[in-house]
């Protein structure tokens, strides 16, 4: 090439390697887990009628949604209900067992599934927590399971990305125990091209026994394969209804952190409800003022 010609190339290349580097910016996200727990208190049900409850969550200013979905059939319901109030779905949660040789097919297939349905509708990340053995127990994965679960997440992974979807690991607090030996074989042991991380930020705080140091310990571990952050904030270990940059988890911290490594997840609003939280408001309140205290929190995050 003569030279000329390579210098009228130069800004072309260098539009092209900044397209490149734009990564896609989705609106914040709630999760239904949250909406399901504020429901529950009041004895009525999150889901059991779509429209109605679409027709609340949009009250809130919030654009986009991530709901929990067990099958195909149950995707294709809500999107139709989604469509009907213009609210986005960058992403899904599929709850799978994939430790178990005769499970692991049937839960390959069903997220196969799933993500075929959803990915006509805009959601580009797959979440999946892979089932613990007994949340209440003592008792753990064998080594031989964590890596017949490690290698399905890879399988998962590598068939989404095929498929333009990214895969993205979550875990809650018995993940952690034992030495988190069961959370780092999972990201030790596959691609980063092909399993994502999506950081619950209190599950791991709470896995760690309430160790804000073990939040930021993760983040510099973990933070270049983030693809997607669970928000939730406690107060004395328990809980809170709305989100606040004042609790046990310094947030503040946490974006400028996150900036730091230029690392910008979707965020999913996962502010719950449990024994003992505060009792003052109902979902809609609630998460009206979630939305704008994690605007403000995660504000440069959250640039384009």
């Amino acid at each position: 090439m003569k030279r000329r010609n390579f210098i009228a190339t130069v800004p072309i290349l260098g539009l092209i390697q900044k397209l490149e580097s734009v990564k896609e910016h989705f609106p914040i996200s709630s999760n239904s887990y949250n909406w399901g727990t504020f429901y529950g208190r009041e004895n009525k049900h999150w889901g059991g009628n779509l429209d109605a409850d679409m027709i609340e969550y949009v009250k809130t200013g919030l654009k986009a949604y991530e709901p929990s979905l067990a099958n195909a059939e149950e995707a294709t319901k809500l999107i139709a209900v989604l469509k009907k109030y213009n609210v986005k779905m960058p992403s899904v949660y599929i709850g799978s067992v994939l430790h178990e040789k005769e499970e692991v097919e049937k839960s390959i297939k069903n997220i196969l599934e799933i993500a075929e349905v959803v990915k006509k509708y805009g959601t580009k990340i797959i979440v999946t927590n892979p089932n613990p053995i007994a949340r209440e127990s003592d008792k753990l994965k064998t080594d031989e399971q964590l890596q017949i679960q490690a290698k399905a997440l890879e399988k998962i992974g590598e068939s989404l990305k095929r498929n333009g979807l990214k895969l993205a690991y979550h875990t809650h607090d018995v993940e952690l125990k034992a030495g988190a030996r069961e959370f780092h074989h999972m990201l030790q042991n596959t691609s980063p091209n092909h399993l994502y991380f999506c950081m619950d930020v209190h599950w791991v705080y709470r896995g760690s026994q309430n160790s804000q140091l073990a939040v930021f310990d993760v983040l510099k571990m973990y933070g270049d394969r983030i693809i997607e952050l669970h928000i939730r904030q406690s107060k004395n270990g328990i809980w809170q209804e709305v989100f606040s940059e004042e609790g046990d988890i310094n947030y503040k911290q946490f974006a400028a952190e996150l900036m730091k490594k230029k690392v910008k997840p979707h965020i999913v609003i996962e502010q719950c409800l449990e024994k003992n939280s505060p009792n003052t408001m109902n979902a809609v309140q609630a998460h009206t003022i979630d939305l704008k205290e994690i605007e403000d929190t995660f504000k440069l995050v959250l640039k384009p």
